[in-house]
């Protein structure tokens, strides 16, 4: 990508982590963390990978996203807000009665919401399902999901990933957010998943390992994926959970906690400094 190109990631990373943050804020209630860790990586599907048009959200040929860590819905609608799919001030809306933003995802009500989520380890299942689906159609589209590292301690994560192996689901990229925490602490204390990336081989996936804040590796990657046939492929993505926001770096208590005022202010004077110092390179 060129250098303006990845400039314009960056700024948009930087105002999905503010609308994180201002959602949450007006909510009272949330989770901040993981939607910060997936900013970078919400950002680059809707703005450089994937095929949607916001004018027509039910697109049949669009590229799917399932959020299955639905919990993280914050940083995914403000990327859809950031994308035109709805105005940004519904971000202030999130998890109010009567709000098309509730606190997990809902297809019914959000324009851009390609699946219902919330249980964790079922997202995986049905973007498995969607891209066996796009198959028998005929259609060329591509199914994408993400997955935080804590839920892949779901057994069902890994019977979906056997299920997609075993129908060379060639059309299907899954992506684990590997921040290292989850809401009980680190994840290799509360149930190890390690080795991710070695696991994911062992179950036929192709697999990269990437900086998940870092742009030029992810376009690499999903390069690779895209020119991937027979086997399906994952990326496992290293980030930090609540990154961009100094307090609620690689912090546990971030994982489902809203910012109160003086925090929201703090945050987002960081955000706004970090904002206009990548629109001033």
């Amino acid at each position: 990508m060129t250098t303006s190109e990845k400039k314009q990631l960056m700024a948009t990373a930087c105002k999905v982590r503010m609308g994180v943050i201002k959602g949450t804020h007006a909510a009272k209630a949330g989770h901040p963390g993981g939607s910060l860790s997936a900013a970078d990586l919400v950002t680059y599907l809707y703005f450089r990978e994937m095929r949607v048009d916001p004018q027509n959200p039910k697109w049949e040929d669009r590229d799917r996203f399932v959020l299955s860590k639905g919990h993280t819905v914050p940083g995914l609608y403000a990327a859809l807000a950031q994308r035109g799919f709805f105005p940004e001030e519904d971000l202030l809306t999130l998890r109010q009665i009567g709000s098309h933003l509730q606190g997990h995802p809902n297809m019914n009500l959000t324009p851009g919401i390609d699946m219902s989520t919330g249980s964790l380890g079922q997202g995986v299942s049905v973007a498995a399902g969607m891209a066996l689906a796009a198959r028998h159609q005929g259609k060329s589209c591509r199914v994408y999901t993400l997955l935080g590292d804590g839920e892949i301690q779901e057994g069902e994560v890994w019977e979906a990933l056997m299920f997609a192996h075993h129908y060379k689901l060639d059309n299907l990229c899954v992506i684990i957010d590997n921040n290292g925490l989850q809401i009980d602490g680190a994840v290799a204390d509360v149930m190890s998943p390690y080795p991710i990336p070695d696991k994911l081989r062992a179950f036929g996936f192709e697999v990269a390992e990437i900086d998940g804040h870092d742009f030029d590796q992810m376009e690499t990657a999903f390069a690779k994926a895209r020119a991937t046939h027979g086997v399906p492929f994952a990326i496992v993505m290293k980030t930090t959970k609540g990154k961009g926001v100094s307090f609620m770096e690689n912090q546990a208590g971030w994982h489902g906690k809203a910012p109160n005022d003086e925090e929201y202010e703090i945050a987002m004077k960081e955000l706004s400094a970090q904002l206009a110092e990548v629109e001033g390179m």
